[in-house]
C-alpha cells in the first residue's frame, strides 16, 4: 500500500480541472492506498459545509482524508465550525511530517 499526499490549491467553482484531481485521490484510494488531499489557497473553498457540491463530502464518504490548512481558512475568514463534516484543520507541519514519512507527494 503506498501513501499519497495530494494538494490543491484551486477553487472548484473557478477550475474546471478541480474536479478530475478529486476523482484522481478517489481511484487511488479505491485502489487500496493511504490518500491525504491537503487543501491551500484557494482549494480551501471547497471545504465549506454552505458549498452546494458532492466533491469534498464525496472524498470524505470514499475513505480520503480531507485536510484544510489553518492560513489559507483564516485569510479568507474561513472558521473550522463551518467546514464540511470530515473535513480536519491542518497546519504545513503536518504535510511536511506526510512528506517526511516518505508519501509520494502531488500539486495539483
Amino acid at each position: 500500500m503506498e501513501g499519497y499526499l495530494l494538494f490543491e490549491s484551486q477553487d472548484p467553482l473557478e477550475s474546471a480541472q478541480v474536479p478530475s484531481h478529486y476523482e484522481l485521490a478517489t481511484a487511488l484510494k479505491k485502489a487500496g492506498n493511504r490518500v491525504t488531499l491537503f487543501l491551500v489557497q484557494n482549494g480551501v473553498l471547497a471545504a465549506r459545509r454552505a458549498l452546494r457540491s458532492d466533491g469534498v463530502p464525496g472524498l470524505v464518504a470514499a475513505g480520503v482524508e480531507v485536510l484544510a490548512d489553518d492560513f489559507s481558512l483564516r485569510e479568507r475568514g474561513i472558521n473550522a465550525s463551518r467546514l464540511s463534516p470530515g473535513v480536519k484543520v491542518a497546519t504545513i507541519d503536518d504535510a511536511l511530517d506526510q512528506f517526511a514519512a516518505g508519501r509520494k507527494t502531488l500539486w495539483l
